[in-house]
């Protein structure tokens, strides 16, 4: 979630929902221009020193064109044969997030699949919950599909927002043999849940957010993956505490808890043990049948 602005943000919602008697602008709820020029300029993982890359703009069932980045990680080294598909929060766009992809790819060998939502960055139209769910699942299909990644095993990787995304994509496709894991970065319970939090003027509006996001009621049903939770515990924009409710609810036995003591919203990313818990969770990951399943169930209940 964006946090520059809440005092502005928080009135203007205020005024905005009762004005309307209808809804929670969904401009509040998807900043895609936060920061400024967030939709016209991406930087591109060349300014980052990465050369081995492609960029694409990947078609939908309904019509949009959603920019991305394919970024190749080392050929027989570390995990050539993983690809991470990663989904942003609910600010800026994959530009802003390619560090965090060469992490992936430097420390872990993955490939990354950087997909950028609808409405944000230089994809067309605009977003909402249930396009962005088209546009996830695009970008899973896409990875199933295209000869370079359709034998690859596939985590998805979630920061905030896309956190709630990567939930409703795991838990549709977790019986799929190529999904392996999942990471979860700093989400929420549901955006019903959030508001009250951030916007605390608006906590008797909650029934016109019509964009729910219900991962407490999504995550109970993914009972077939690994799921990382990394939590900042100074985190100011979503309660720590829906990271641990989100935990505690799911239901896989292979589940592991990372608190980060120092990470905020924003800053976790960059806190010690970060990129550990993420390549050790990985490391341990592996698509198979019943025997591999019950290996890593022995193993996570250990952590």
């Amino acid at each position: 979630m964006a946090s520059g602005h809440r005092g502005g943000i928080e009135l203007s919602l205020v005024f905005q929902a009762k004005a309307s008697s209808s809804t929670i602008p969904r401009a509040l709820i998807y900043p895609s221009h936060i920061p400024n020029l967030a939709r016209t300029e991406v930087p591109k993982p060349s300014q980052f020193g990465i050369t081995d890359f492609e960029e694409l703009m990947i078609p939908t069932p309904d019509g949009e064109k959603l920019s991305a980045f394919y970024i190749r990680g080392p050929k027989g080294r570390g995990h050539s044969n993983t690809t991470v598909l990663m989904f942003h929060g609910n600010a800026g766009n994959i530009g802003h997030r390619v560090p965090i992809a060469r992490m992936f790819v430097q420390r872990m060998g993955c490939s990354v699949l950087m997909l950028e939502y609808r409405g944000y960055g230089l994809s067309t139209g605009s977003p909402d919950e249930a396009g962005l769910m088209i546009d996830a699942q695009t970008g899973y299909d896409y990875l199933r599909n295209r000869a370079e990644t359709r034998d690859n095993d596939i985590v998805i990787y979630g920061q905030s927002l896309g956190g709630a995304v990567s939930i409703q994509l795991a838990a549709k496709n977790q019986n799929d043999g190529k999904l392996i894991g999942v990471v979860l970065e700093n989400t929420f319970l549901s955006m019903r849940k959030l508001i009250p939090s951030i916007i605390p003027p608006a906590r008797y509006l909650t029934l016109l957010c019509h964009q729910v996001w219900a991962s407490d009621t999504y995550l109970p049903s993914i009972t077939e993956l690994p799921i990382l939770f990394l939590s900042g515990l100074q985190d100011e924009i979503v309660p720590p505490s829906h990271m641990r409710r989100l935990y505690e609810i799911c239901q896989t036995p292979m589940k592991v808890w990372k608190p980060l003591p120092s990470g905020d919203h924003n800053s976790s990313v960059m806190e010690d043990g970060y990129f550990d818990a993420i390549a050790d969770f990985v490391a341990n990951l592996e698509s198979g049948g019943d025997a591999e399943k019950e290996k890593l169930v022995a193993h996570f209940s250990r952590m």
